[in-house]
């Protein structure tokens, strides 16, 4: 979150269209050529990097970066790390904003892409001015990423992993209900054959009902496509998995709301949902990883910008982590998470990065 945030978790297809984020992360392969890097320069050091950390604009899967971003700074020496949600989900916007942010001085650059299908753009024209770009929590569509790396959620591993743990809530039988983002994003599709691998596996024990897309917008347009949903076919769904923030929220509040004995399986951990599985109103959800996307990009990102360390292969993609989590584990479930964004870091210490 909220791509999937984390992890999805939390996209727009063209300049100007607004969406929220569904989000959560992607898992798209692929890298830029050795041609698409900057030329050398002389190694610096971390105080002289200022990293601007921009998501596509305003979610609350993006809140973790700000503090997570500060930390990086006082952990790894960093110059500055800002944290700006302003480019109002327009691609257009968002690459006006990276061109202000470069001339204050930001030299590196973590970026939730509004438009996946037009983000390489905007990589290949910051590396060409010689700063160090990332591309955190979803990955460019196709094959190609221009970006240095891709830090971002497995969407179709976390989404199938929601699924499975509704399944295991219904009992392994019943009909399931998949609510999630925007039709058109390539995380979408992710997350839709993620949710169909696990149906797929019961041998038609489980029938998928429905997948309603279109849900993040914001939590009203989650709270009518959920009402609209419980109207129409409550009495025969028997769980709901939601691979988008807001819908998530809206599901638990929705199905608890109507009484309903429908098993819900959330993304995110958002306040809401976290109180809703302690009593039982939400059977399990998927935690996304933007405390380690930011903190750990902004590291690589310090370590890129100051030539302390170059990419083994431009483009890479890493997974950031997702984590079930229920009642059981509700408690200390972030330690889980915590201990991977350690293991990330030590991964880009080891296999990611090479430094001198």
């Amino acid at each position: 979150m909220k791509r999937s945030l984390i992890t999805q978790a939390r996209l727009v297809i063209g300049a100007s269209v607004v969406l929220a984020v569904a989000l959560t992360g992607c898992s798209t392969k692929g890298s830029a050529s050795a041609g698409d890097q900057a030329p050398s320069a002389a190694k610096t050091t971390p105080s002289s990097v200022k990293v601007a950390l921009v998501p596509g604009g305003a979610h609350p899967y993006f809140q973790p970066w700000s503090a997570a971003g500060a930390k990086a700074k006082a952990d790894f020496g960093l110059g500055d790390v800002t944290f700006n949600e302003t480019a109002e989900w327009d691609q257009n916007k968002q690459n006006g904003l990276l061109t202000s942010l470069a001339a204050q001085g930001y030299n590196a650059f973590g970026i939730f892409g509004v438009s996946p299908t037009d983000i390489n753009a905007t990589f290949s024209d910051l590396k060409s001015k010689g700063f160090a770009v990332g591309s955190l929590g979803s990955c460019p569509t196709g094959d190609a990423d221009k970006a240095d790396f891709c830090l971002s959620t497995d969407v179709e591993q976390a989404a199938y992993k929601a699924a499975k743990a509704a399944i295991d809530a219904m009992g392994g039988h019943g009909t399931l209900v998949h609510l999630t983002g925007n039709n058109v994003d390539s995380n979408t599709q992710r997350r839709i054959a993620g949710v169909k691998k696990a149906v797929d596996e019961t041998d038609g024990k489980v029938k998928l009902l429905t997948t309603v897309t279109d849900t993040d917008k914001d939590l009203q347009t989650a709270q009518k496509a959920v009402s609209d949903l419980l109207t129409s076919h409550g009495s025969k769904v028997d769980g709901i998995v939601s691979t988008a923030y807001n819908p998530a929220v809206a599901a638990a509040a929705g199905v608890k709301a109507a009484g309903l004995p429908i098993k819900v399986i959330a993304i995110d951990d958002d306040p809401k949902i976290l109180a809703g599985i302690k009593n039982g109103s939400v059977a399990a959800t998927v935690t996304q990883n933007p405390v380690g996307q930011a903190y750990v990009g902004a590291w690589a990102l310090g370590q890129l910008q100051s030539k302390a360390c170059t990419v083994r292969t431009p483009g890479v993609v890493i997974d950031s982590g997702s984590f079930v989590v229920t009642r059981a584990n509700v408690a200390g479930y972030d330690t889980e998470r915590e201990a991977k964004t350690q293991q990330l870091l030590s991964d880009f210490k080891t296999d990611v990065l090479s430094c001198s």
